[in-house]
This record gives C-alpha cells, sequence and structure tokens, in this order.
C-alpha cells in the first residue's frame, strides 16, 4: 500500500483529469443566439428593419450599434460573475490526505486520480469513488448519493460513493473513479438542477410584467389612436416599438446579477462565501438565529486549564496518555489541545498500537497504547460516559471536580485506564484516572453582536451539546435572553410548547436529532431561520432552515450543503452577513421604485401627447438612445449607498407600486406642462421642442434616483460616489448632444439652463410627494 510515486500521478492526471464534475458550459454562440432571440432583442431588430425599408438608414445604423452594445455588455458582466463564481469556488475547495511517494500529505481532492490511497476520519466528505483497503469501525453516511437515511457499516473490499460521509471511524481507501466518472457524476450528468428564485427575484419579474402589460395596452391605444388619424402604418410601428423599449426594465437582469454578486464578492472580503445567492434575500427576512456556541461565540481555541490526577496516576501520566491515545485525530480541537499541551511542557507521549476515534454516539476515544515499555487500554471522553467504564466505587472527589469545572464554562475530560490491555474490547473495570479540564473563552466581541441582533430583530438562541452548568455560564456573560433549557430532561423534544420555545434562549445538551426537531418548530410557527452547524451530524438541521450557514471549523460535508460558509470563526461574520443582505434588499428595492416611475412616466406621457397631438416629441432613436442613457445609472445602483432596514426586511409590494406611480405621476405632470409651456408660451419650433424633451426625460429621471432610493430628504442621504458619477456623466452626455445638435436638434445655451431649472424644481416637487405614500398606504389598511 504504498500509493502512487509523483510521476504516476502526473502521468493519470494527465489522462483522467482532475476530480471535479465538469460542467455543461454554453458555447459562445449559443450565448449570442439566445441573446438575439429574447423579446427585447427581437424588437430592437425589427426597429432596424422598418428603418431600413422607410430609407432612415442613419436610424437602422444607431439600432444596430445597440444591439451590439447590448450584447457586448452582457458578456462583460457574465464574464465577470463567471470568474467571481470561479474564485468562491476556490475558496470551498476539499482538502484529503492522500499517500504519494510512500508517504501522507495534505492534497487537494481535486489532484486525486484512480489508483491514489487515501484516508479519511469522521466528518470528512469521500472525494472519489473509491474501494477500501482498510476500515475500523467505519460507517458512511450515503443519504446524499442513496437517499438512504441510515449509515452503512463498510469493511475491506467495499465501495466507496463519492459526495458520502464518513460518520463514524477511520478508513484507507484507493480511489476506482474521479469527476464525471463516478456514480455522483453520472447521476448529476443525467439530471437538470432545477432552478431556485427567491420572493425578491418573483416580485421583481412580477414588476417587470406589469410594466409590460401596461406598455402593451398603451400601444394598442396608442396605435387606434393614430390609425383613426391616418398615421402610416410605418412611423406607427416604429414609435410603437420604440415605446415597449424604452417602458420595459432593459437592464433587469443586469442589475439584478450586479446587485446581488457584488454583494456576494464583499462578503467574500469579509469571510463569508455565499453558495446560494437567494440565500442573501432569506437572509435579510430572518428573524431567528439558532447559533452553535463553540467557535461561533466563543474563540475555538480550546487550551488545557488545569488537570487533576487520583492516586496513584500523576498529572503527566494521564497527558501523556489522552495525548498518545487521541494522537491519530489531531484535528479535533480538544485533542489538538491535549497534544498541543504536552509538546509545550515537553511530556514524552508513547506509541499509540490502535484505536477507536470518538464521535457523537460514543462520546468518547477508545486506545491502546504503549508508554514506558507498558501497554495501557486509555478511554477519553465526557465524564458520565467514562463513568461507566471504571470499576464500582466512590468518586465524590470526581464528581465534585466534574462540578466546580462545569459550573465555570469549562469542558472536562475523563480518563480510565486499564493496565496491561491489549484490546479496545477490554473497556471494562477500569482505573479512573483524573481529569483535564479545558476552556474556550467567550469572544470579545460576542455580547455585543448579540446585542445588536437583537436590535436589529433577530432573536439570538444558542443550542450546545455541553451540559447545562456550562451553557447557563456562556449564556450568563452573553446576556442571552430566556430560560435555559436542559433538553434531555424532556423525554420527546415535541413536549416543547410554542410558549416554552419562545421564551427559552439557551438549549443545553442537545443532541443531532433535537437541534432538528428546533429547527422544524421554529420554522412552523412563521419564524424566518437561520442555524449554524459545523458538523456532520448538522447536515439535517442545516438543509431544513431558510439559511444554513457552515462555520469556520465546519467538516466537507456540511460546507458542501451549506447556503453560506463562513472562512472566520466568530458571530461578527454573521453579523456583517446580515447587514450586507438588507443592503442588497434595499438596492433592489430602490431600482424597483425608479423603474416603475420611469416606465409610468414615459408610458402615459406618449399616450396622453399620442390622443392629444397623433405624435410624440422624441423619434424611436431619440427614445432608444434615452433608455441607453438610463441604463448607465441604474447599473451604478448595485453600487449604491443605502440606508438599511434595521428589522427584518420585507418585500412590501405596495409600497414600492404606490411610491412609483406616485413619483411617475409627477413625471407625467412635469412633461406634460413642459410640453404646454414650449408651444403655448415659448412657441417653440418642433425640432427646439424635440431637444428640450430630449434633455428634460434625460436629466429630471436621473435626479430621480436621488429622491427615490431614500425615504429620508434627498440631500441629507445623498447616493454612493459611484451612483453620483454616473449620473452626472450621463447628464452631461445628454446636455453635450442638444448642445451640439447630436443626434437631435441643437440647444441655445439659455434653453438648456431653462430645462435643467424645470427638472431640478420638479425633482423638489417629488421630494414632497414623498408622505403622500404613507397615506395611500394607510388608506388601504383601512377595513370597508
Amino acid at each position: 500500500m504504498g500509493g502512487l510515486t509523483a510521476a504516476e500521478h502526473q502521468i493519470r492526471l494527465a489522462q483522467y483529469g482532475p476530480n471535479r464534475l465538469e460542467e455543461r458550459r454554453q458555447h459562445i454562440l449559443n450565448k449570442i443566439l439566445k441573446w438575439f432571440v429574447s423579446p427585447i432583442a427581437l424588437m430592437l431588430i425589427v426597429a432596424a428593419a422598418l428603418s431600413l425599408f422607410i430609407g432612415h438608414v442613419g436610424d437602422a445604423y444607431f439600432i444596430l450599434v445597440l444591439i451590439v452594445l447590448n450584447i457586448s455588455v452582457s458578456f462583460w458582466h457574465e464574464h465577470k460573475a463567471d470568474k467571481a463564481i470561479e474564485e468562491l469556488r476556490s475558496k470551498l475547495s476539499v482538502r484529503v490526505r492522500v499517500l504519494r511517494d510512500g508517504a501522507w500529505q495534505d492534497a487537494d481532492a481535486e489532484s486525486l486520480v484512480p489508483g491514489d490511497v487515501i484516508e479519511c476520519t469522521v466528518g470528512d466528505l469521500v472525494p472519489a469513488d473509491a474501494v477500501v483497503i482498510d476500515a475500523k469501525n467505519v460507517l458512511i453516511n450515503e443519504s446524499v448519493v442513496t437517499g438512504e437515511s441510515m449509515p452503512k457499516e463498510k469493511e475491506s473490499g467495499a465501495t466507496l460513493y463519492s459526495g458520502s460521509v464518513v460518520a463514524a471511524g477511520v478508513l484507507k481507501a484507493q480511489v476506482a473513479k474521479t469527476g464525471n466518472a463516478t456514480y455522483f457524476g453520472s447521476i448529476i450528468a443525467s439530471s437538470k438542477p432545477a432552478s431556485r428564485t427567491s420572493g425578491l427575484e418573483r416580485d421583481i419579474l412580477a414588476i417587470s410584467r406589469y410594466l409590460l402589460v401596461a406598455s402593451l395596452v398603451a400601444v394598442m391605444l396608442l396605435t387606434t389612436v393614430l390609425a383613426v388619424r391616418h398615421v402610416a402604418l410605418v412611423d406607427i410601428l416604429l414609435l410603437d416599438l420604440s415605446l415597449l423599449i424604452a417602458g420595459l426594465p432593459v437592464s433587469l437582469p443586469t442589475v439584478m446579477t450586479l446587485i446581488i454578486s457584488t454583494g456576494a464578492l464583499l462578503l467574500a472580503q469579509r469571510q463569508a462565501l455565499v453558495r446560494r445567492l437567494a440565500a442573501l434575500e432569506d437572509l435579510a427576512n430572518v428573524d431567528l438565529l439558532l447559533t452553535d456556541k463553540t467557535g461561533t461565540l466563543t474563540e475555538s481555541n480550546i487550551v488545557v486549564e488545569s488537570m487533576r490526577a487520583y492516586a496513584p496516576w500523576r498529572g503527566a501520566d494521564i497527558i501523556a496518555l489522552t495525548a498518545t491515545a487521541v494522537s491519530q485525530n489531531p484535528r479535533n480541537l480538544l485533542n489538538h489541545a491535549v497534544v498541543e499541551y504536552a509538546n509545550m511542557h515537553h511530556i514524552e507521549t508513547g506509541k499509540l498500537i490502535s484505536s477507536i476515534p470518538g464521535d457523537s454516539s460514543r462520546k468518547r476515544t477508545t486506545a491502546v497504547v504503549e508508554l514506558s515499555g507498558k501497554t495501557y487500554l486509555v478511554s477519553s471522553g465526557t465524564p458520565p460516559v467514562i463513568k461507566g467504564l471504571v470499576r464500582a466505587g466512590k468518586y465524590e472527589s470526581f464528581e465534585r471536580d466534574v462540578e466546580i469545572a462545569a459550573s465555570g464554562g469549562s469542558r472536562v475530560i475523563a480518563i480510565a485506564v486499564r493496565s496491561n490491555a491489549a484490546h479496545e474490547s477490554e473497556e471494562y473495570d477500569m482505573e479512573l484516572a483524573g481529569i483535564i479540564v479545558l476552556s474556550d473563552p467567550l469572544r470579545s466581541d460576542a455580547p455585543d453582536i448579540v446585542r445588536f441582533l437583537g436590535d436589529e430583530g433577530i432573536a439570538v438562541k444558542m443550542v450546545t451539546g455541553d451540559t447545562i452548568a456550562t451553557a447557563r455560564r456562556v449564556a450568563e456573560q452573553l446576556s442571552l435572553q430566556g430560560e435555559v433549557l436542559n433538553c434531555r430532561e424532556r423525554a420527546v423534544m415535541g413536549a416543547i410548547s410554542d410558549e416554552v420555545f419562545n421564551r427559552t434562549g439557551t438549549f443545553a445538551e442537545v443532541l443531532p436529532e433535537d437541534k432538528l426537531a428546533l429547527v422544524k418548530m421554529a420554522r412552523a410557527s412563521g419564524r424566518i431561520l437561520a442555524v449554524t452547524g459545523d458538523g456532520v451530524n448538522d447536515l439535517p438541521a442545516i438543509r431544513n432552515a431558510d439559511v444554513g450557514i457552515a462555520v469556520a471549523n465546519a467538516v466537507d460535508a456540511l460546507k458542501a450543503v451549506a447556503d453560506i460558509v463562513l472562512l472566520s470563526h466568530g458571530i461578527s461574520v454573521i453579523r456583517d452577513a446580515l447587514i450586507e443582505a438588507r443592503n442588497i434588499f434595499a438596492r433592489l428595492s430602490s431600482y424597483a421604485t425608479y423603474r416603475i416611475s420611469e416606465s409610468f412616466r414615459l408610458v402615459v406621457t406618449v399616450l396622453v401627447l399620442g390622443f392629444l397631438y397623433a405624435d410624440f416629441p422624441l423619434t424611436p432613436v431619440q427614445l432608444l438612445l434615452l433608455a441607453l442613457l438610463n441604463d448607465i445609472p441604474i447599473i451604478s445602483l448595485a453600487f449604491n449607498r443605502v440606508k438599511r432596514s434595521s428589522r427584518p426586511a420585507d418585500l412590501h409590494s405596495k409600497e414600492r407600486f404606490v411610491a412609483g406611480t406616485l413619483f411617475g405621476l409627477v413625471g407625467v405632470a412635469n412633461s406634460l406642462l413642459l410640453f404646454f409651456v414650449m408651444t403655448q408660451w415659448l412657441h417653440l419650433s418642433w425640432p427646439l421642442i424635440q431637444a428640450a424633451f430630449f434633455l428634460k426625460l434625460a436629466v429630471s429621471g436621473h435626479m430621480l434616483i436621488y429622491v427615490a432610493h431614500t425615504k429620508a430628504r434627498w440631500w441629507k442621504f445623498l447616493p454612493s460616489g459611484t451612483v453620483i458619477a454616473a449620473t452626472t456623466i450621463t447628464q452631461l452626455i445628454a446636455t453635450s448632444l442638444v448642445f451640439f445638435g447630436i443626434v437631435v436638434p441643437a440647444l441655445s445655451l439659455p434653453l438648456i439652463l431653462f430645462v435643467w431649472v424645470w427638472a431640478f424644481f420638479w425633482m423638489q416637487i417629488s421630494e414632497l410627494v414623498k408622505p403622500l405614500q404613507h397615506v395611500f398606504l394607510f388608506e388601504q389598511k383601512k377595513p370597508f
């Protein structure tokens, strides 16, 4: 069992490729074709064809340029998103112990090839299909692959499937298949992943449908009026197509992708990886957090605080024996603390002969060790379990020591020893050798963050497997509200009523099935729930939560199914994720309000002027150019500064529709009054009216972003520098076009200044109607 050599590995890696599931990437020609058959693209193409048909060659070329520009922007953003996803995936790579050149080494699971020899222990994700070479009390959870909930025992010669999880024991196996050739890979290749759309995404798409229907109704009415007045059919069709394009949220997919992916990248910089983007919206709505203690509320830096040896054993003896017994699984925090203590204090350890690693069911490690020429059977684990293995007697001192340590929030490892034992089966009638007291200090920022989450409308409940004394001590340090409940005092978790659940702040001595029961209880009561976890036994709870969070020290299997993976320890990362989630929600919400307003303003204005004058000041090309200029500041909203909600977010669809409609009505009044002033008072020619209208729509539309993005007065909470720069640049571009007479007739400087002042004045009118939305919403809530 020497494994592969480095040279053999490189040959096989070139032959079989990396051990990953290769996704079916869409060919660039398919992407281009997909864009060309979209409704917006088809309308642009028809508009270009009609322009060529009536001899407007310049308009046709301009529309074709817009088509190329839209494709380029779409590809650019998609490339950025793909690159960001690849970077995030690289941070979630699975590590595995592999035997190469006769030595065990830590390697990336993607480097595995058929023939490699690997070692897996409790909590490890099986990285490839493999055949077991050596196994000791091994149980494998294959629920991800086969759907069977109960773990299966595996012996030498048994097959392991990629994606399954080691539930107990330690094994060595030889890799048989990798990547898409694995059983799991074949399942993925033959199935189409189901898309999961968040509530906010559905809400935004509903807005798109609403705007589409409104635009189509306006088009039908306008077409009827213009046809009755004998306007040329081609001109009607061009105006209708341009109206549809200008009224629809063309940049909707780009804006949504940018806002969400930008938030995900910001979270990655703050040590939180988002595996399911829709989880960011769910996180914005969370009102309850069930959090682990270790590593989240505490430092996750377990150290040996003290020890107590019982005659004839000495402190150095119990450290040497325990450090040797647990040396095969140093990744366990408790084991690592004992081994580190032995190294720091130069305590000589012995030789490990065989062992059964500890797990959540056994609650102890059992090992046969050799120390100073003698053989011992050593059992180290929780005091109640170890006490059941020792010979009968009075252990008042032991029980008092354990109680004192636990009451201070410390963890206790009890050690029992049997001399001259050669096998783990002799684990009975042992001597109680002593206890090791371990502590994991509370994080300095934990109390403040728990208080912050409470202020944000999120109740925090601690769920821990520790004793009730330890749990109560930590709860007091955190100032957690509510009672401390011992889950072992109730035979059935279902006996906990909603009232008891709501008044409990800490659940102690929790088993994996208890945690799942708590999750189901919270969701049944209508709570939006986030749950943290670290072990393979947390899988059911993480999967059933609205937002499953794998903490930094979580096993690979848990990280593979969690919605959010934390890269650093502590609850502060959860706080950062919550803040960014609500920022994303606020950005999408302000975009929806702005988009409704702009589309409503343009559609109604075109409709009214079409009825009255059988015409509209802007040509189809000018409307298309206006839509393009609008897209620039809209896309910048992905980076906007927003005032997030201090309570769990809500969609408030009616609120956005009311606000958008009110701003839209102000825009309609603005446009119609300006048209009346220019025709009846200033007696401007049609080309000048056309240019002034173009400038007004561009400038006032971008000013509305300042008003719509905040519920405060616009000058008290300005947008981000990116949005200010984008709106300023597009306003200056529109002003330059009308000043130099590009695409639209030229305007004099006094008229340009008049339009700017007019737009700024109506910006303040829009600001004044903000309070009216609350009046309308209040009226809606009144009973009939």
